[in-house]
């Protein structure tokens, strides 16, 4: 039998680079397309209990999918339980913009639909494709001018790898970033510490009261083995990811600490 794979984002169901995903899926595996209806960028894994969810089968460039109005982590929920899937892996993206480093990964609604499918049992792969201009992940991603041939190779190569040997036991997400322009092979990485240099900006309104936007550039580049560096390099940065934030090397200090 086919395998078969749940393809989510957290661009909307309409993003180009999810049916770039699609497209270099299909020859492997059984794909169905279930995703939020609008753009959820940074949402992380946050997941809608306060209010009711639809969803609704639609097409795209004739093809059928299910286009959710919520949340990454909701559309992989109703995948799962509403309609019943029973996919081999979860594919989240292809992402418009990379996702690096703690600080991205814990906000990323790309990464945050896959580690959800691993907390609910199948496990996922998240790809990201490294924009060189940051305005584009603002732009419509229906329209995004951005050629996704090359990222759609990595997205072919590395399921197929992972569907022949499957995932580390002490693996529950791979993190793949993709830089905008290929330039070596694939480089096994850790997280960066940081993507962003954090600002705010104050403005006002016209009516004389402050607003405020949350900015800031990227860093310029990090640490050897990083997946910051690696993508700077033009490396294809591959980072497992566990579910278990616990810091198993601070458990004896914490114990001193807080010794009956």
């Amino acid at each position: 039998m086919r395998p078969s794979i749940l393809l989510t984002n957290d661009d909307g169901v309409s993003s180009v680079g999810l049916w770039a995903a699609y497209e270099a899926l299909t020859p492997l595996a059984d794909v169905t397309v279930v995703a939020p209806a609008t753009q959820q960028s940074a949402v992380g894994r946050s997941i809608s209990i306060f209010e009711p969810l639809r969803a609704s089968q639609i097409t795209i460039n004739g093809l059928p999918a299910w286009s959710v109005a919520g949340k990454p982590t909701d559309a992989v929920i109703i995948g799962l339980y509403a309609l019943k899937l029973a996919p081999t892996l979860i594919v989240s993206g292809i992402n418009i913009g990379e996702n690096l480093s703690t600080e991205s990964i814990m906000t990323s609604g790309t990464v945050g639909a896959a580690l959800e499918g691993s907390n609910q049992g199948t496990k996922g792969i998240a790809f990201s494709l490294q924009v060189e201009d940051q305005g584009d992940k603002f732009d419509d991603p229906r329209t995004i001018g951005k050629s996704f041939d090359e990222a759609k190779n990595v997205v072919r190569d590395v399921v197929s790898r992972v569907l022949e040997h499957g995932f580390s036991p002490h693996t529950d997400v791979i993190n793949v970033n993709i830089p905008s322009v290929v330039k070596g092979g694939y480089e096994i990485t850790r997280l960066g510490p940081k993507l962003f240099h954090t600002g705010v900006e104050k403005r006002l309104d016209p009516r004389g009261r402050p607003y405020f936007w949350i900015n800031g550039p990227l860093y310029d580049d990090a640490e050897e083995g990083t997946d910051v560096h690696a993508i700077r390099k033009g490396n294809v940065s591959i980072t497992p990811i566990t579910l278990d934030c616990t810091s198993y090397a601070a458990m004896e200090d914490t114990k001193k600490v807080f010794r009956n």
